[in-house]
């Protein structure tokens, strides 16, 4: 790390990656990309690799489009590639991976990343519960590794959750710090604890008002209005787990239940919705009709 002073001042990585190319990676890939950075999105296949290229070419196309980028389409596309091959993250100063939010896949995936990637290189995880500090055990170079949260969707959120395992280098920490307030957004710092601070509060909000639609206590409109106009919540917990997707916000409560106790049970509700393929905004159907 100290021979990469650039990433010390906080600089943006010229050269980053991300692993997975779905909504939430390509929305990371698109930060850094329409921030300056040449960017590489691996995926499992062609079919998957030029689906995600679609995504951040739409997303670059939109922000274009509300004037929140003023440099040209084919420079900022001309950054960007798609790729099948772990390879082709050689050259990446910085690569974070942006898989499901399953453990053996997650620390799978991690794994293949490190073994392409320079020594000094930087590996992150957008995990929003796993622990950190665990999947770092399992790693090389776990000095190098953190967690970076970001939250749905990404060019409109302001927020990135900085996670720091108990082996994570504290250079690392203020890089990140850096990389954060390149991209324009702002950087919460956590230490490594199960579902951080974002997730833990933001699950255990929304499982209460699933229980409060469960119990009858009011609609699923009423309870989010009561936030949206009460506190200021941008959107309520329960339109916000329809975005999020029903089946990520109830495997993130089970691995809370488990590891934090009996305040983060998932509601049964929550459990019947995702057996029924009901998973919100991705599906057409969940606490909402979309």
């Amino acid at each position: 790390m100290s021979e990469e002073k650039n990433f010390i001042e906080g600089a943006l990585p010229e050269t980053m990656g991300v692993l997975g190319g779905g909504r939430m990676g390509a929305g990371i890939a698109h930060a850094f990309l329409v921030s300056g950075s040449n960017v590489t999105v691996v995926e499992r296949d062609e079919d998957s690799a030029a689906a995600a290229y679609e995504r951040v070419a739409e997303s670059v196309d939109k922000s274009i489009a509300r004037g929140a980028v003023n440099e040209p389409r084919e420079q900022i596309l001309g950054r960007f590639k798609t790729s099948t091959q772990y390879a082709d993250f050689a050259p990446a100063q910085l690569v974070i991976e942006a898989v499901p939010e399953l453990w053996d896949l997650k620390l799978t995936s991690l794994k293949a990343v490190e073994a392409v990637i320079g020594q000094d290189a930087v590996l992150a995880s957008n995990t929003s519960s796993l622990s950190v500090s665990g999947l770092a055990e399992e790693l090389a170079r776990p000095q190098n590794f953190l967690g970076l949260h970001f939250f749905n969707p990404v060019p409109a959120s302001t927020l990135i959750e900085v996670v720091i395992g108990k082996q994570t280098n504290e250079q690392l920490v203020d890089a990140a710090r850096g990389w954060v307030q390149g991209l324009g957004k702002t950087a919460v710092v956590v230490n490594d604890a199960p579902g951080f601070a974002s997730s833990r509060l933001g699950v255990a909000i929304a499982l209460e008002a699933m229980r409060m639609v469960e119990e009858g206590v009011a609609s699923a409109e009423d309870i989010d209005n009561a936030m949206v106009l009460g506190y200021k919540h941008p959107t309520g917990p329960l339109k916000t787990t329809d975005i999020v997707g029903l089946d990520v916000r109830l495997g993130i409560a089970e691995y809370l239940h488990e590891t934090l106790g009996d305040r983060f049970a998932p509601p049964q509700i929550l459990k019947d919705l995702v057996a029924e393929g009901k998973l919100g905004r991705k599906t057409g159907q969940g606490f909402y009709t979309w």
